[in-house]
């Protein structure tokens, strides 16, 4: 693990008023190396007592909170609330996430610490943000995940939807709010301006979990999420799972030679010689049938044989883990990617270490979250010396107002070469694009990048179309020697490099960061892989489905009311977050380039974001054996709390009950003061006891009632809830509307408009992205050569000639 000293986002001072929400996104700066302190009333912050609880420490303050210092500000206080003015004039981020309006009636909202220094860069992370209808409502991440999209593209048809395990909307929301700040702090040490960032949790869900508007995977079959059925889609032959003698494995099979050696291994059956089946359409239509035979070769041999024998023919495959085959097995031990750590003193678990690694090694846990005002002292101290050695005023004229300056994408002037494909690695070149960045997506014909495939023929989709903005597209065969050279050249003069390709390509093809880092030693090299790039796994054949499986996700994610109902097949998580993480790793490694004026490398796991997102279950199951297992839709710590059918064909509403007030209010709501009056009914544990009764209470309410409605009505007593939203219904919903959640972008090979996206959080002084259209493959070969390589038109047009540079043969509408 790096030094403290090392790691990139070393010098940033943070003030960390996070509770109850989103608070990996002060653990993520911290494990990159920034001085966060944890801010919390004196006795502690309510987190500490968040379930789970073991030996008297909350689980998950234990995992959010570590490599943060502690103190104690009793904000209710003038002294506690200069304290903390004091704190944020010395700071570089706030991170704070109180309902809007709390802050700024304590005098210390935006206005106020930006005041007390304009250099400040105030992250706000609230359930529906600053403004809108819904800003002042109660979110949880359950009703985020139903307003997100989520919820209604997970489950069995026919069935109730499934709610995906984990706190997924908070800790994705939490990453992205982590890059929104970046972005302005970036942006800050260009203009010297602070920023308020303003982080809604809704809005972060929809964009980063399972996002309805981008790139998707061969998991929505190139279909728009816009376009699907309006039911939970038949999705489980796309991936499908077979049990076998010691559980279940998945199968991916996509490719020609993937098939091939499925086919070979099945002991080249006749009926399925045909060379139609080569094809994923040919398969997918005969897949009764080819199940059942793969079902019997498996179903009498172990996991571990299946994985082995399916590595040696090529044919993409994993195992089901359970969460206990997680922690035991040696992959991410081997990678630090889960370790051995005291989380509060005397008690020791093991858990994930953090999200990435840079320049090789882990950026992760270095000692465990503070116990209350740990650091009281030691932060007194520092400010009386930073008062002390502070320049005293001294009287001078007064200098004439300088005109802020307007807007601006805190990008613009870097230069990053995009090698990424398919999800993960399109969504971070598009990050670095939508903020001004200069990215070339480069590419060629002999390995072209999956997701420009169309079912239907287009010559680009939608998905593409997303994924790919703003970008532009140079067409060179790495294969060769000249285009390799001609990749040096462009790698010389680039601030990023970004691949996902299978850990190892980059080296074999002589591009790896020794050699590109001695040619541009300022170059940030990032990649991103299924497994991770080193351990005894970074080999395997690394599909998001399998990622899922191996991480213990898909057993989790399930309906448990039916055998084997697992329901993680359309979904492209963790893909859009991995990019996320990237960009974070990114936009800190060309901080630290700032004062160092070195580049480096950051790594991204998928199987390992997963694991991070996961953190607090996984502790509790090191420490506890057997508890983190599949609960459906079930809440584990209070009811009602789950997904109840309404009025309406196929409509539901999350209902997420998480105290007594909460439980006194929503009785009120749906006319049951008989449960009030009920005993055994006053407590937590009670309602837990009797759920069954609590269900159907809430239940003979919801089914009368339109999903729309119920979520009014309860929100409006200040219950938490959410309707079932469908990716369609975002076009329509008041409060994205409102913020700008969706623009128009065109695309002249698209023959209508196209809603997208609009940027990561609302900003003061950075500019919303441009909506520029994706490249056709090799659109700008032309212009890279002439502006970038200095090559005359005679030149590029001998090497398109040889094969070595690439361009469209299409026109632009």
């Amino acid at each position: 693990m790096p030094a403290p000293g090392d790691l990139p986002l070393t010098g940033l001072r943070v003030i960390d008023l996070a509770d109850g929400k989103a608070e990996m996104c002060g653990r993520f700066l911290a494990d990159l190396g920034a001085d966060v302190i944890r801010v919390e009333p004196p006795g502690g912050a309510p987190t500490r007592r968040r379930e789970p609880v073991h030996d008297g420490v909350s689980l998950y303050f234990a995992t959010h909170n570590a490599n943060k210092r502690g103190i104690t500000l009793d904000l209710r206080d003038p002294a506690g609330r200069d304290r903390l003015l004091g704190l944020a004039a010395g700071a570089d981020l706030l991170i704070e996430t109180e309902r809007p309006g709390v802050m700024a009636a304590l005098g210390l909202g935006a206005d106020a610490l930006l005041a007390a220094n304009p250099a400040l860069v105030v992250v706000s992370i609230t359930d529906f943000g600053q403004t809108g209808p819904y800003r002042d409502w109660a979110g949880t991440d359950w009703t985020h995940l139903a307003l997100g999209g989520v919820l209604s593209r997970s489950g069995i048809p026919g069935r109730a939807p499934v709610l995906p395990p984990g706190p997924l909307a908070y800790e994705s929301a939490a990453v992205q709010a982590a890059y929104a700040g970046l972005l302005a702090y970036l942006n800050r040490l260009d203009t010297g301006l602070g920023d308020h960032v303003d982080c809604s949790v809704h809005e972060l869900t929809a964009q980063a979990l399972d996002p309805g508007f981008g790139i998707g995977g061969s998991a929505t079959g190139g279909v728009p999420a816009t376009d699907l059925p309006r039911g939970r889609p038949h999705a489980g032959n796309l991936y499908p799972i077979f049990p076998c003698a010691d559980g279940h494995v998945r199968i991916c099979v996509l490719a020609r030679r993937q098939w091939r050696g499925m086919f070979g291994w099945l002991g080249e059956p006749e009926e399925f010689a045909d060379s139609a089946y080569d094809t994923l359409a040919g398969r997918y239509g005969a897949s009764d049938r080819l199940h059942a035979l793969i079902g019997e070769l498996f179903r009498h041999r172990t996991r571990d044989e299946l994985v082995a024998q399916g590595q040696e023919r090529g044919v993409p495959i994993a195992a089901l883990l359970e969460p206990g085959d997680v922690l035991a097995g040696p992959h991410f031990a081997a990678r630090e990617g889960l370790v051995d750590a005291e989380i509060a003193p005397g008690l020791t678990g093991r858990l994930p270490s953090g999200y990435v690694e840079v320049d090789g090694a882990r950026a992760g846990i270095r000692h465990r979250a503070p116990e209350v005002g740990e650091h009281d002292a030691e932060v007194s101290a520092e400010q009386a010396r930073a008062r002390a050695a502070a320049p005293k005023p001294s009287p001078a004229a007064v200098p004439a107002p300088v005109p802020e300056p307007g807007p601006r994408r805190p990008l613009e002037g870097l230069r990053v070469l995009d090698l990424g494909v398919i999800v993960v690695g399109a969504e971070l070149g598009r990050l670095l694009a939508d903020q001004g960045a200069e990215v070339i997506k480069i590419e060629s014909r002999a390995y072209p990048d999956g997701s420009r495939q169309s079912l239907g023929g287009e010559v680009i989709t939608a998905g593409f179309a997303w994924g790919h903005r703003n970008k532009l597209s140079a067409g060179i065969d790495l294969r060769s020697p000249e285009g390799l050279e001609l990749f040096k050249r462009l790698a010389a003069d680039c601030d990023v490099i970004l691949s996902n390709f299978k850990p190892g390509t980059l080296e074999s093809l002589g591009l790896g960061h020794d050699v590109i880092g001695a040619l541009n030693p300022r170059v940030v090299m990032a990649d991103s892989s299924a497994l991770g790039s080193t351990g005894p796994w970074s080999r395997r054949m690394g599909y998001g489905p399998l990622v899922r499986a191996s991480t213990g996700l898909t057993g989790l994610w399930r309906d448990t009311g039916v055998e084997d109902g697992f329901c993680d097949a359309i979904t492209i998580y963790p893909d859009h977050v991995a990019a996320r993480v990237g960009a974070v790793a990114v936009l800190s490694a060309l901080i630290a380039r700032r004062r160092t004026g070195r580049g480096g490398t950051v790594s991204v796991s998928q199987a390992e974001t997963i694991l991070t997102q996961l953190s607090t279950s996984l502790l509790r199951e090191s420490l506890e054996p057997g508890t983190f297992t599949a609960h459906g839709n079930s809440g584990e710590w209070d009811a009602p709390q789950g997904v109840y059918p309404c009025a309406g064909d196929d409509e539901w509403c999350v209902v997420d009950v998480q105290d007594d007030a909460q439980w006194r209010s929503l009785c009120a709501v749906i006319g049951r003061a008989d449960l009030l009056a009920d005993p055994r009914l006053a407590t937590a544990a009670g309602r837990r006891e009797h759920r069954a009764l609590v269900d159907a209470a809430v239940t003979a309410w919801t089914t009368l009632t339109p999903p729309r409605a119920c979520m009014e009505r309860l929100q409006a007593a200040g219950v938490p809830a959410g309707m079932m939203r469908r990716v369609i219904e975002y076009l329509d919903d008041p409060q994205l509307t409102a913020r700008g959640f969706l623009r128009e972008m065109r695309h002249p090979h698209i023959g209508h408009p196209l809603r997208t996206e609009n940027g990561p959080a609302a900003f003061r002084r950075i500019a919303e992205p441009e909506l520029r259209p994706a490249p056709l493959a090799g659109e700008h070969t032309r212009v890279v050569a002439a502006r970038l390589l200095g090559l005359a038109e005679i030149e590029t047009q001998a090497l398109i000639d040889r094969g070595v540079l690439e361009e469209t043969t299409m026109e632009r509408n």
